[in-house]
């Protein structure tokens, strides 16, 4: 649950004096899912406890204060009061950026932390094997010729005051996501919403992997929504669908407050984050066409649904994934079991005609893959496009010629420049605003965040 912060004021002291720098802040309670919690709990009850010491010579001198003529008195005690509040004024501001930057740090902190987990826990569940030990070193040198890009996002992520991290829609660990927020000018109207599901192989995904779509998303007018969620082996899949409509719940109920339009929500997710999002869709479909189902937001509150390079038939994908080193007692222990297999394959479930009127509430699905896919092939978005316009639903499969498992994700939108999957997705979302379309009309070119010879070394050595 969210901690709550409990103003308390200095009583001893004059009311000319109680402002904001003259209060304290008792954290009441700490969550300890958050490992951020604690560091930014600390660093602040530093800044308050030297802003108190730093207050007590002003407290005395104003106090002490006298004058012997009682007009001059009034005056005098007038402009020290002045003076004073002057002086506190300027050292909340100073608390306040201190604070703010000690937050920050905090929050890297934290963040490095857990990625460093997540890798070794990636490591330890896959082996050491030669194969991976390779797989590892080409990562170490992906993410090295990437970095320029990497550093200019984070750098954005932890400082920029349009992403609002760490929002807690949820009682589980990791029940986070992350908003990032156009820039407003006065006489906006509600903007359209993603509510976005990163990858991640089910064991290492995290909601900052959606930074940088969700950085150059909001350029666009568009709130993002990156929703965070537990992995392998800290839940299994249906903990992960679980998570995942929650924070989709979320951002349904309370993305108005956030200036987001509650009738322009739409759905995505890239790589396993895909197959998550298809299956909590469906799930809910499935909750709604039964009978005294309880539910908390509702399929046709989702305009449509974007995959990104995405598998939605586990059935088909369990003998690739293990070839390609996901080994299969690994991934069945993911998706609990292989009886469990069929009910978490979109593809399969959709043709089950017990189910049919689930299936007619389905919103339109857009899946886009890039033909040279070797993570999960481009065949898994075709036959599921096909599957669903068999079954009546509006369902539409992309492909990009030439394209790998990153290049839409990370290298195409680090180059600057026009990127086709971006433009294809944000003119969708735009297709009935005609003042958006305008906007992107004139809209200026992204600009590169990595040298184009380190992007193509990047590709040629990605593990992915």
């Amino acid at each position: 649950m969210p901690s709550q912060i409990l103003p308390i004021s200095h009583r001893g002291s004059p009311p000319a004096i109680q402002t904001a720098a003259a209060s304290i802040l008792i954290k009441t309670e700490i969550d300890n899912d958050d490992p951020a919690a604690s560091l930014i709990v600390s660093s602040k009850f530093e800044d308050d406890d030297d802003k108190t010491a730093s207050l007590s010579p002003l407290l005395s001198r104003a106090s002490s204060y006298t004058t012997i003529n009682p007009i001059n008195n009034f005056y005098q005690q007038r402009r020290r009061r002045t003076a004073s509040d002057s002086s506190l004024s300027s050292l909340s501001e100073g608390g306040s950026r201190r604070q703010s930057i000690s937050r920050s740090v905090g929050h890297a902190a934290a963040d490095t932390f857990l990625v460093t987990r997540l890798s070794f826990k990636l490591l330890r569940y896959l082996g050491v094997g030669y194969r991976w030990i390779l797989r590892f070193l080409a990562l170490g040198c992906y993410a090295v010729l990437l970095m320029p890009g990497f550093i200019q996002v984070g750098y954005n992520y932890f400082f920029s005051s349009q992403i609002r991290r760490g929002i807690v829609y949820g009682d589980q660990p990791r029940n986070r996501l992350d908003l990032y927020l156009p820039k407003t000018t006065d006489g906006d109207g509600p903007k359209p919403v993603i509510a976005f599901i990163t990858g991640g192989a089910w064991i290492i995904g995290y909601k900052a992997w959606g930074s940088l779509l969700g950085q150059q998303l909001s350029e666009r007018d568009i709130i993002v929504a990156c929703i965070d969620y537990r992995n392998f082996p800290q839940g299994t899949i249906g903990d992960m669908v679980q998570d995942a409509s929650q924070g989709i719940s979320f951002v349904c109920n309370n993305i108005s407050e956030y200036g987001g339009d509650p009738n322009r929500i739409y759905l995505m997710g890239q790589s396993a984050g895909a197959h998550i999002a298809a299956c909590a869709l469906l799930e809910q479909a499935i909750k709604e066409s039964g009978e005294g189902e309880s539910t908390t937001w509702s399929v046709s509150q989702i305009k449509a649904y974007f995959g990104l390079s995405g598998g939605y038939n586990l059935l088909d994908l369990i003998d690739y994934f293990n070839s390609r080193g996901l080994y299969r007692s690994l991934f069945l222990s993911i998706m609990e079991g292989e009886q469990s297999l069929r009910k978490y394959s979109p593809e399969v479930m959709v043709q089950d005609p017990d189910i049919k009127n689930a299936v007619s509430l389905l919103p339109p699905i857009i899946l886009f893959h890039g033909t040279a896919d070797y993570s999960i092939p481009a065949d898994a978005s075709k036959d599921f496009a096909e599957t669903l316009q068999r079954v009546g639903v509006r369902g539409e499969s992309i492909l990009y010629e030439g394209k790998t498992h990153t290049d839409l994700f990370l290298q195409d939108p680090m180059r600057g420049g026009s990127d086709e999957m971006f433009e294809d997705l944000v003119s969708i979302i735009h297709a009935d605003d005609s003042e958006s379309r305008a906007k992107d009309a004139v809209a200026p070119r992204r600009r590169r965040l990595v040298p184009e010879f380190m992007i193509k070394l990047a590709r040629s050595v990605s593990p992915f």
